[in-house]
Parts: C-alpha cells; structure tokens; sequence
C-alpha cells in the first residue's frame, strides 16, 4: 500500500457528514480469482477503467437507503482519494463515494467471478 504519510492517522470513531457515504476493502492491487487466474494490478491504466466494489463503513445521519457492512459497486472514479487511517488496531483506506454512482448493493461480499472483467455482473450459462 502506498501511502502519502509514513503512518496511518490513529482515530477513535469515523463519521460521514449528512447523506454521505464512507467506504474501505476497494480493489486496487493484483486480483486473485478463486479459479486461479492472477489479473494484473491495473489502478492508473485504460483496463483500470471500471466499477470497484467497497465495504461501507460509515454513513451520515441523513442517509437512511444505505447501511454500514453493506458492499457497493460504484461506477469507476467517483470516490475520493484514500486516507489511510488506523481504527480499533485496523489499518484502512477510506473513501468518501459519490452516492449518485452506486450501481448495485450486496450484504455479502461480491465473489471475483461473479463479476466480468468489465465489473458488469454476467449471467451463468
């Protein structure tokens, strides 16, 4: 992980700011299928453009469709940059999500292959 501080800020509580939602767990590195196959890292190229999924960890008091632990998939590039921070002895990247950009909803983690390499889920066969 890159990071832009040598440490990430140590918090005690996170809290997004009215209807916002606040994000970890995105996929950036290289990509293990549970088939075996290795997709490449593929963060700042062409390939690279395409939803990502994320873990929410924090919604603002306004917000009532969305809810902490829940995954979403958000059409690429509508985060923020990460800020690695440190909360209850876990280290995270968190990004805040532009809400009008989430495309599908999980209250499980999404599997790799349930997904193309587009991020559009595909139907089976």
């Amino acid at each position: 992980m890159t990071r832009l501080f040598a440490q990430p800020h140590q918090v005690k509580a996170i809290r997004a700011k009215h209807d916002e939602v606040i994000v970890t767990d995105m996929e950036f590195a290289e990509r293990k299928l549970s088939s075996g196959i290795v997709l490449l890292s593929d963060n700042g190229k062409s390939e690279g453009i395409r939803p990502r999924w994320g873990r929410i960890v924090a919604v603002g008091k306004d917000q009532t469709y969305y809810k902490v632990g829940q995954w979403i998939l958000i059409s690429h590039g509508r985060w923020t940059r990460g800020a690695d921070i440190e909360l209850d002895g876990q280290e995270m990247t968190i990004h805040r999500v532009d809400i009008k950009e989430i495309l599908l909803i999980s209250d499980e983690k999404p599997q790799d292959e349930s997904l193309g390499l587009d991020g559009v889920a595909q139907k089976e066969h």
